[in-house]
């Protein structure tokens, strides 16, 4: 991250301060820690450099001016500004720098780091240590920047009041507004870097990590102010898409806040922003981007947007895409009209979406785009205009230097600095151009520089405003167009060197020139030059040329070619004349004095041939025969033309025959084209078929007398008529399986001449098959041999999973067919043949299964196509070997080994350097490093002292070290002793860690099993999550407050408070029925309101708790419902109910600690005082539920329930294929498949909605799927209970009524099984009509008889599934063996893989919910924070009171009294039906979370529950997020008691009319009723409750409540 804002600011400086060449060296800036940030100020030149604990402020020169250290600072993420040492974690902190922003008007410079949650700073422009304004006690408004080094920050400088806008991504602490405008001046009631406006579309949800923003770019233009950004959209979707956002720089809500996705290629490939600038076009560029026709008239003024891209499919690519800014507000307004003209849509499509909810396909989006593909990683851009031009200047992470192929765009990426690491730590000021270091025109035009050309005049590489005359045309020649002054030709293009004339030459670019050559024409002064001499095997001699501008400066250089007609006979020495008239340069032969001169009109005779005349050449040609045998003389004729002009004076063939040269008087070659073939009829036919199959045209015959093919006449017997029988020489192979098919080659002699010749071959009396087209080795196929092979052993019989052991194959007849034929497989893997005979050696490929070690897997050798012969559980794939340790570390001398140990001499080393060898040990393909094998050099002896040895003599060795043995008794007595000392302890130490170590080899034993179960199942369980993702899309996508179906605050405190009791629903709380007069109602109120008031009492109510507690019969449920009516009575006053609550919870410490059990405080809910937590955490989280946990675990609970469904359910025995728990999985294979239903609900409407079911669903269950289907946007009380409806299917033109049970149902003995689908024989996308009953009626009362009633009513015998064992089938069980019930047993547990799949396909669900709950970087509920400093406070007042102790406290106080509540009842907190199987798997979720709070270690075995198991691996995660959670939540700011009183009667005030206080107060009366006697009795004996005369007032209200008889 830093890194990429190294470059951009860098390349931004580079581009606009700095243009002009320099020849002296670079001007540098070294910086001590990683640059972050670099910003220039436009009116000094200064440069600003933000980098890890300092900001430095430099001169245009790079020199500095100030510097000032910014860190490190004692930090911690978790801590809340300022940081005292209350912060416990709180370290040294690197300060890494955000922000860098100049405002010039104010000369202030604005930085923000990273400490502190990001504050930000003011510092005086021209003196960067001067802070003027810096603090650390605003809160939470002041963060402006990001406290994660990964989180990207940008910002613009804006107009007044609102001087700054800052866009920045979201990290694990950091504030949640995505955009924000920060003031820089104290404003009315603001501060400096307050946020001053609220909107909810810039700011991110903090529960939804996933939608990772990451801003890049941040400018202002026209009244607006621009975003550039890239996010993620979904849950599974991680591709990032990059998105532009504009809002008008003066709007007070961000009400013109507008986002439009932009695409840098069709398919999206380049997704992902890096880096972007602003700029000109240029007029070059500007006339492209009109000619496209898709931005309208583009102006060289206007502005563009550069961005550069990369991609997540490509990482080594990157492209660089052009946005005119004027399409892109176009296209913003389109997008802006829709949303109020045509509901949103553009072309048919929608351009309106919602942030975190939408799909990429359905975003907004601007293809406006010109791209550019580059290698590489581009992290930075800048732009510049040079003549018109646009020129971009990209930086990569690496610096690697490329170019860019576009002919309007011309793109230099460079590294500040070849020598540096990819870390930005330096700035070097360089030019943007080096146009004098090339010295010529092809050079300069080479690099393509879009700032250099070549002056033609002057001959150097210049810019063009460097170059007099550059106005001219073709005097400065621009780098990029690749040309240079050539000369294109010469007048006359070549002379011959006896030849002189003035030459003239065309000049690319150039205006005629002319020049001499040869002296001839050369100025006076000048002496003649000489040609050089014609080299050899040439004709022609080239002259370099070169044109120049007052004799200094070349313009250019070529050469021109001199000819030499005498010389072209070289090329040719048997035609010379031939030769010499057809050569390019023009020249004639002169036969008469046998010579090639240059062409002379003036010689004329019939002795002279002229150019390009061959056919008048003397030449001898047409000789006759073409073809003579070797050895065999015959004469040759041949004949002669145009040999008129000699005279033969003798005439006589040469010698050898084969000579075509005649002598003439004149003792020259005469051209001659004469060739003759010479051919040897023996070569390539060594049989009589093949001799005979010779061409006739050579006249070859077979010499029986000789036995070769020899020419005609050269055989002197007389020639056969036919040729000898076939013989055969060899048969390869020998040996061959006795079911054939495989290849055999027959060699021989007068096999025929032709394929078709062979007529028929047998192999033992059996046809075989003749491959025709490989005849010239004739391979046939052969379907019978004498010999079958028998593989019996292999070995050795096991080898490392990697492959490459060397296995023997033993057997009999092994070595039948070949080498070629045979192929060897272990297990279905390959194994490479590398001998071939009695026995089969190969060497195995790599084991590519599952389980390792492997099964016994069978050795294939395969002869042939038909024959395999097999050697049965033959060899096993073993686990690789590790190396744990060796000894000794240097070379030893030993040899043995087995299955642990390897002995092994190490092999000569002849390196003289030792230190630099390594050893590798290598088993079959394993290859290990012996790291610390030393090789040690050899030992070297010094001269010896003594030649002559005695008894008593002692020997001293001296090599490198030196051991003197000097008294040979005690080198004797010291090993005895300690040898058998140390063996001891040896002994005893490994048998105290082998059993000290077996409980852990058992867990770790267990664990492995685990893993290997959950490995075989990993492709399901990505399949099943990935089919679960798409599913779960429809309902997740929309997922808002308005769309989850949350409980209102009445209805959620009735559920967590009274439906728990014995009366549950019925309950006078929830139905909030009275049985009252009347008459009486209105003394019943007032009488209510006074027992409210004397509830008010604390000295009352903490004696009415106290009296009733005491009381046997005040059972634990009473208990629980009479806090629960307290709760809800005193809900007007909660910071009362936290109070009496708060004195309870102090008794019941102080109780708990006395008695010494400290840990067992808080575990159940046996007490008043506990049932008041747990309804004050219900109250007090209810808001959190609602923003923030809701939402995961309402995903939950719909993922869970969806892939319940998703398989078949058993509606009697409530066990499912797909759940958590072990005890309801439906152990048997249920054959199912999916449905897809039409179904039509009558009186809705013709709309028909699509329903995923199972052919094995019930008709309940169905229309349970159809209601949830139909009804989705319905919570669940508004659905149409199941009972209430009716399902009709319409096959024909007659409909059925669907049931569970009817006349058809089948039976099974006395079962009889539900209805289903399949049952009904229903199809795929069949239509079904869903359509309300008025009256609920059982269906059997509209049967016709009394015995279908009474048959009907037999549903204790239902099943659905999987059938219970009856009578006989338990008789039965009882007479099988044991080993019959363990096989049911173990059949059981093959399903236990199940609960895996599904595990994993909803880890990412239970890990969502488990993040929201325990994560104390987001928000944490005041409430939670506000307790938890509660308990600290109290374990620091009681000294046995531990750290173990606290974290359970904690445990139970919330996690395990709220959360698994919440968990397992999702409908106390949803408006949801939760049926028994998903109870049951959300049981075993909650029991995770209830392990995941306990510090204590579980212990596992084979005999662990699996549910237990099925977490295992997780569990140690979820305990550090709980241990994390509980520490940062001590590290939060404390929450004052003041604060949590306004929180509490907020809540009070907001939802206290909502509940049923009088049905609370008067169910509570009943208790004060009941035990009236003792509570008088107890008000009597306290002395504080006479003063309040709290026993008259609640007489008073008994008498006005029950008409009761009292002593007032």
């Amino acid at each position: 991250m830093e890194r990429w804002w190294a470059w951009q600011f860098a390349l931004v400086a580079l581009a606009t301060v700095y243009l002009s060449p320099s020849l002296g060296q670079n001007a540098e800036f070294q910086s001590d820690t990683l640059i972050n940030n670099v910003v220039a100020d436009p009116r000094t030149g200064r440069l600003y450099i933000g980098a890890v604990n300092s900001l430095y402020q430099l001169n245009p020169d790079l020199g500095v001016e100030s510097r000032t250290e910014t860190g490190p600072k004692r930090d911690n993420r978790q801590c809340t500004p300022p940081v005292t040492d209350a912060c416990d974690n709180a370290v040294d902190t690197d300060n890494h720098n955000k922000l860098l922003l100049v405002q010039g008007a104010k000369d202030v410079l604005v930085a923000c780091g990273s400490v502190y949650r990001g504050i930000c700073s003011l510092r005086n422009l021209s003196n960067v240590e001067q802070l003027l304004y810096f603090s650390d006690t605003k809160g939470e408004k002041s963060y402006v920047a990001s406290a994660e080094e990964s989180v990207s920050v940008v910002g613009v400088i804006v107009s007044s009041p609102r001087p700054s806008q800052v866009g920045k991504g979201y990290g694990n602490h950091d504030s949640t507004k995505l955009i924000s405008t920060r003031i820089l001046q104290d404003y009315g009631d603001w501060v400096v870097f307050d946020s001053i406006i609220e909107a909810s579309a810039v700011q991110a949800n903090p529960f939804l990590l996933r939608y990772l923003h990451d801003f890049r770019f941040a400018f202002k233009d026209g009244g607006f102010v621009y975003f550039l950004f890239s996010r993620t959209l979904g849950v599974q979707d991680t591709k990032n898409y990059t998105f532009i956002s504009r809002m008008c720089e003066d709007d007070q809500g961000y009400y013109s806040y507008t986002e439009l996705q932009l695409n840098c290629s069709s398919t999206n490939k380049y997704n992902k922003a890096q880096a972007a600038y602003v700029a000109t076009p240029g007029e070059v560029l500007a006339q492209s981007f009109t000619r496209s026709g898709e931005y309208g008239h583009v102006s060289a003024s206007d502005k563009v947007l550069f961005v550069t891209f990369t991609s997540d499919e490509d990482p080594s690519s990157s492209a660089m895409c052009m946005y005119p800014l004027r399409s892109i507000n176009k296209r913003l307004v389109e997008i802006i009209g829709a949303c109020y003209s045509n509901n949103g849509i553009i072309n048919e499509k929608p351009a309106v979406y919602s942030p975190y909810s939408s799909k990429a396909e359905e975003l907004c989006s601007s293809n406006n785009q010109v791209r550019e593909i580059f290698p590489g990683h581009m992290t930075a851009v800048a732009v510049a205009v040079e003549k018109g031009h646009a020129v971009a200047f990209l930086g990569t992470a690496t610096g690697e230097v490329t170019t860019s192929p576009a002919g309007w765009l011309f793109v230099f990426l460079f590294s500040f600095s070849a020598s540096l690491p990819v870390l930005c730590v330096q700035i070097i000021k360089v030019p943007v151009q080096a146009c004098h270091l090339k010295t010529d025109c092809q050079s300069c035009v080479a690099m393509k520089d879009p700032y250099c050309g070549w002056c033609v005049l002057e001959g150097k590489c210049t810019r063009k405003q460097e170059c007099r005359r550059s106005s001219e045309d073709n005097t400065w020649l621009w780098s990029p167009n690749q040309q240079c002054v050539e000369i294109e030709s010469f007048n006359p293009p070549n002379l011959s060197c006896k030849k002189t004339q003035q030459v003239w030459r065309e000049l690319v670019n150039e205006h005629a020139l002319s020049i001499s050559l040869c002296g001839v024409d050369s100025p006076p002064s000048e002496s003649p030059v000489l040609i050089p001499p014609t080299p050899d095997r040439q004709d022609f001699v080239s002259v370099p040329v070169k044109v120049m501008v007052n004799e200094k400066i070349k313009v250019t250089s070529g050469e021109y070619r001199f000819y030499n007609c005498a010389a072209t006979v070289r090329k040719n020495r048997n035609t010379p004349c031939i030769a010499c008239v057809t050569s390019e340069w023009g020249c004639q032969w002169n036969a008469r004095d046998h010579s090639c001169s240059d062409r002379d009109d003036g010689v004329d005779g019939d002795h002279v041939v002229k150019p390009q005349k061959p056919d008048s050449c003397p030449q001898f040609e047409s000789p006759e025969p073409l073809l003579i045998p070797v050895g065999f003389e015959i004469p040759i004729s041949f004949q002669g033309r145009n040999l008129e002009i000699y005279t033969v004076r003798a005439v006589r063939p040469a010698q050898p025959p084969i000579n075509n040269i005649i002598k003439l008087y004149t003792e020259r070659k005469i051209d001659s084209t004469l060739t003759v073939v010479l051919y040897n009829c023996s070569v390539g036919r060594e049989d009589c078929s093949l001799c005979k199959h010779a061409d006739s045209t050579y006249q070859c015959v077979w010499c029986s007398a000789t036995r070769t093919c020899v020419y005609r006449e050269l055989c002197p017997s007389p020639q056969p008529a036919q040729c000898p029988d076939p013989e055969i020489t060899d048969i390869v192979p020998r040996f061959g399986p006795l079911n054939g098919r495989i290849s055999v080659t027959i060699k021989g002699s007068n096999m025929g001449i032709k394929k078709e010749d062979i007529k028929k071959i047998t192999v033992a009396g059996v046809d075989c098959v003749h491959q025709e087209d490989r005849y010239s080795l004739i391979y046939i196929w052969m379907t019978h041999s004498s010999t079958d092979p028998k593989p019996v052993a292999v070995h050795p019989a096991k080898g490392p999973a990697a492959g490459g052991t060397r296995i023997t194959i033993t057997g009999t007849d092994l070595d039948t067919a070949t080498k070629d034929d045979i192929a060897v497989t272990v297990g279905g893997f390959p194994c490479e043949v590398l001998s071939f005979g009695k026995e089969i050696t190969c060497k195995t490929g790599k084991y590519r299964g599952q389980k390792v070690p492997s099964d016994l897997l069978p050795v294939q050798v395969k002869y042939g196509k038909n024959t395999t012969k097999d050697v049965t559980a033959a060899y096993q794939y073993s686990e690789n070997p590790k190396i744990t340790d060796y000894n000794p570390k240097f070379v030893q001398e030993a040899l043995s080994k087995n299955d642990t140990v390897l002995q092994f001499d190490s092999p000569p080393a002849n390196s003289s350097d030792s230190q630099s060898l390594r050893t590798f040990l290598q088993l079959d393909n394993v290859k290990e490093e012996l790291k610390s094998f030393d090789y040690h050099p050899d030992p070297t002896f010094n001269q010896l002292n003594k030649n002559v040895i005695t008894e008593t003599s002692i020997i001293i060795v001296t090599v490198r070290r030196t051991f003197q043995k000097d008294d040979i008794p005690l080198a004797i007595i010291i090993p005895a002793v300690i040898v058998p000392m140390l063996l001891f302890i040896a002994v005893s130490v490994y048998c105290y860690r082998r059993k000290s170590q077996q409980a852990e080899r058992e867990y770790e034993k267990v664990k492995h099993q685990l893993e290997n179960l959950e490995e075989s199942v990993r492709d399901r369980c990505k399949k099943e999550f990935t089919d679960l993702m798409i599913e779960m899309e429809d309902h997740t996508s929309d997922l808002s407050e308005a769309r989850i179906p949350f409980l209102d605050y009445k209805t959620y405190t009735d559920r967590n408070f009274f439906l728990p009791s014995k009366d549950g629903a019925n309950d006078a709380m929830i139905t909030r029925k009275l049985q009252i007069p009347e008459a009486r109602r209105a003394i019943v109120a007032q009488a209510l309101n006074q027992f409210s008031n004397l509830l008010n009492s604390k000295t009352f109510l903490i004696n009415f708790i106290r009296t009733l507690e005491s009381r046997p019969d005040f059972n634990a449920r009473a208990r629980g419902y009479f806090a629960s009516l307290l709760t809800v009575a005193l809900h007007g006053k909660l910071e009362y109910y936290t109070d009496i609550m708060r004195t309870l919870l102090l008794e019941m410490m102080d109780e708990h600690v006395q008695s010494k059990n400290p840990k067992l405080m808080l575990r159940r809910s046996e007490t008043v005082v506990e049932r008041m937590l747990c309804n004050w955490m219900s109250i007090c989280l209810y808001q959190f539920l609602r923003d923030t946990a809701g939402e995961p675990l309402y995903k939950l609970y719909k993922a869970l329930k969806h892939q319940v469904e998703k398989g078949p359910v058993d509606a009697k025995m409530k066990k499912a294929k797909y759940t958590l728990n072990d005890t309801g999985l439906l152990g048997d294979d249920v054959e199912y498949s999916v449905l897809t239903l039409q179904v039509l609900v009558h009186g809705e409407g013709p709309d028909v909605t699509p329903v995923k079911v199972l052919n094995c669903d019930t008709i309940s269950q169905v229309k349970e799927k159809i209601i949830d289907q139909v009804y989705r946007n319905l919570p669940y009380s508004q659905r149409p209970k199941v009972e209430c409806v009716a399902l009709e299917w319409r096959p024909g033109s007659t409909g059925q009524i669907l049931s569970d049970l009817d006349l058809t149902s089948q039976k099974e003995g006395r079962w009889k099984r539900l209805n289903t689908l399949a049952h009904y024989n229903v199809r795929d996308n069949a239509t079904l009509v869903l359509s309300r009953v008025l009256h609920t009626q059982s269906f059997h009362q509209h049967q016709d008889s009394y015995e279908e009633k009474n048959s009907l009513l037999e549903d204790d015998n239902t099943f659905h599934l999987v059938r219970p064992a009856d009578e006989i089938d338990e008789v039965k069980s009882k007479r099988g063996s044991m080993k019959d019930k363990a096989m049911t047993k173990a059949i059981t547990e093959i399903y236990l893989t199940r609960l895996l799949s599904v595990k994993g396909t909803l880890q990412q669900f239970v890990d969502d919910f488990f993040r929201s709950v325990l994560c104390s970087g987001s928000v944490v509920p005041p409430a939670v924070k506000y307790f938890f400093d509660f308990l600290d406070e109290q374990a620091l007042r009681h000294d046995n009171v531990d750290e173990e102790t606290l974290h359970i406290w904690k445990t139970n106080s919330l996690p395990s009294r709220f959360w698994v509540n919440i968990l397992r009842n999702p409908h106390f907190i949803f408006d949801v039906h939760v049926t028994e199987v998903v109870d049951a798997s959300l049981h075993v979720i909650s029991q995770t979370f209830m392990d995941a709070c306990t510090k204590s270690e579980h212990k596992l075995s084979r005999e662990s529950p699996s549910n237990k198991l099925l977490y295992a691996k997780e569990i140690s995660t979820y305990k550090k997020m709980v241990d994390d959670y509980y520490k940062g939540i001590r590290q939060m700011v404390p929450v004052s008691d003041q604060d949590m009183n306004t929180h509490l009667a907020e809540v009070s005030r907001q939802h206290t009319d909502k509940l049923n206080t009088q049905v609370a107060l008067h169910q509570l009366y009943q208790y004060a009723s009941k035990y009236y006697d003792v509570i008088i009795q107890s008000l009597d004996e306290d002395p504080a409750a006479q003063n309040k005369q709290l026993t008259l007032r609640l007489q008073g209200i008994a008498a006005a409540l029950e008409n009761k008889v009292t002593d007032l």
